[in-house]
């Protein structure tokens, strides 16, 4: 697995549990289940059965959920989901520690529950997952939790000042955790790399016009995404392309990833979340892990020996 520290897989909106058969060194991360979804002895109870399977080696990202449809097995959540998120992390953290939570059975009795089987580990690593929004990076800070985010809608700049702002909230003495979501190809010449990820990429950025379009608010202020003409959509996913395969990706060669992650050091990020899987050409996914691992190897070298917090990202 080149020495990868986590598998994280993503669209976790049924976060059902599973076995996995890869090194022991590897995490499995959901990256991200829509707490206000589930239940949060649900959420608690199936992922103790994934510790249990791995040999603990669970961890959580925790998203509000964005879009209203999804809520239609929870409507009553919708409104208020991003306080419901900060409850059901707190929820299942508790439950995770072996406490008990009182619930309405059947019959409109009160009756206390816990999780089975317990999880392995003791503590579960959980991270907030954020669009953007400087809130729920600070949210992440108050609650002691790790921050998912992505580049599509925000910049480095904007990032490095939302990762400033989720550190000064953290409890003393907790040194919290940014993971950043990157789409990722490497090879042995930018221009073929280019080409490989065109199409694949593109059409991933076809998909989240919503964040597209706020991105772009310098050239189409005020634009609802629904009222955007084909031709619009095309304008848009054409410039955007450009632009994040500059600035908002992992992509080209070995040299290029190791300036992107020299920058994402500056701006405060402290791992890389791969990924990989937006290729359709599962040889060339593959072929490009090759490139990755020597990115992995070459970056590692710049890192004090012993490590410290301003350590550079893994990749």
């Amino acid at each position: 697995m080149n020495g990868t520290t986590a598998s994280t897989p993503r669209h976790a909106r049924k976060h059902r549990p599973y076995s996995d058969a890869s090194p022991k060194h590897i995490g499995i991360r959901a990256g991200s289940v829509v707490a206000p979804l589930h239940p949060p002895v649900r959420i608690a109870e199936e992922w103790s059965v994934v510790d249990n399977l791995s040999g603990g080696r669970v961890g959580v990202s925790f998203a509000s959920g964005w879009h209203a449809v999804d809520f239609a097995i929870r409507p009553e959540n919708y409104a208020n989901r991003r306080e419901v998120v900060v409850e059901t992390i707190n929820t299942v953290r508790d439950l995770w520690r072996g406490n008990k939570t009182t619930l309405v059975d059947g019959e409109g009795k009160p009756v206390e529950v816990k999780v089975y089987p317990p999880p392995v580990r003791p503590e579960l690593p959980i991270w907030l997952t954020s669009s953007g929004s400087p809130e729920t990076f600070k949210a992440a800070g108050s609650l002691g939790v790790g921050v998912l985010t992505h580049l599509l809608g925000q910049d480095l700049k904007d990032l490095k000042t939302k990762i400033t702002t989720y550190r000064e909230s953290l409890p003393e003495g907790t040194p919290g955790h940014v993971a950043l979501m990157l789409h990722t190809f490497l090879g042995p010449d930018r221009d073929e790399v280019r080409e490989i990820v065109r199409e694949p990429f593109s059409a991933y950025l076809r998909s989240s016009i919503g964040l597209i379009v706020r991105a772009a608010g310098d050239i189409l202020p005020g634009v609802d995404p629904d009222s955007l003409s084909p031709e619009d959509i095309d304008f848009l996913v054409e410039r955007s392309f450009d632009r994040y395969f500059d600035t908002g990706g992992l992509f080209g060669t070995v040299e290029d990833g190791a300036a992107t992650l020299e920058q994402l050091r500056e701006a405060g990020v402290d791992e890389v979340a791969c990924l990989i899987d937006f290729v359709g050409d599962t040889d060339k996914v593959l072929g490009g892990l090759k490139y990755l691992d020597k990115l992995k190897n070459t970056w590692r070298q710049t890192i004090p020996t012993g490590g410290t917090e301003a350590s550079p990202p893994r990749p």
